[in-house]
């Protein structure tokens, strides 16, 4: 039986295959309720999601890596976010199909995310998947938008990383999948950044809007 063109699929995971929006956006808003502030809206949150606890402490608080309490509001939105980081995550539509119709190819997937070790490990286990390799932001010493959480995935999966495709909804996504030389596949459905242009801009091989469209590029 000949090989299928594709050996594996790699996806990144807030944003792509999971919708965790609702818990971090629980987190900062437990912050800001503890510091009198009121909470902020789903919406308002949502773009930000991809970018974790970076991203929630910029809309919630104006807040960047480089403010003096940066570093104790990330430890502290991340405490609330190990309380309920399960509680509204779910897979995105049509995620839950796709891996279906994977396993029936014969085709890898795995995760490869800048999420920690420690709360990936916990969702993936809550959601039921059983993924091929899992990379977390603590795996390699560099994360995304640098190559080697992906080729560590390849690696992994003992593939040479021209037969494997990457999937995100960031920037960062796109960039690594193409300095490791894979196939790059933007998602219009997940958070995709706030200042970036958007996933048509970012030059990747393909820009899909539903998971399952991923079905079609695989026969094509």
């Amino acid at each position: 039986m000949p090989q299928p063109r594709v050996r594996a699929l790699l996806f990144d995971f807030d944003g792509t295959l999971a919708d965790t929006a609702a818990d971090l956006c629980t987190a900062v808003n437990r912050l800001r309720l503890e510091r009198g502030l009121p909470e902020l809206a789903l919406a308002e949150a949502r773009p930000f999601a991809s970018s974790g606890a970076r991203g929630l402490l910029r809309v919630a608080f104006d807040m960047t890596p480089e403010h003096a309490e940066y570093q104790a509001m990330r430890d502290a939105f991340l405490e609330h976010y190990a309380v309920c980081l399960c509680e509204r995550t779910a897979l995105f539509p049509g995620i839950e199909q796709l891996l279906q119709h994977l396993a029936a190819r014969n085709i890898a997937w795995g995760i490869v995310t800048n999420k920690a070790t420690r709360f990936t490990e916990r969702i993936v286990a809550e959601l039921g998947l059983t993924p091929d390799c899992v990379v977390c932001g603590d795996t390699t010493p560099p994360s995304k938008p640098h190559p080697a959480p992906l080729l560590h995935a390849a690696q992994t999966l003992a593939l040479a990383p021209g037969s494997c495709w990457y999937v995100g909804d960031d920037l960062r996504d796109i960039q690594a999948a193409q300095a490791a030389g894979m196939r790059s596949v933007a998602v219009e459905y997940g958070y995709s950044g706030t200042d970036n242009g958007g996933p048509h801009s970012w030059n990747a091989d393909t820009v899909i809007t539903h998971p399952l469209d991923l079905l079609t590029q695989l026969d094509a």
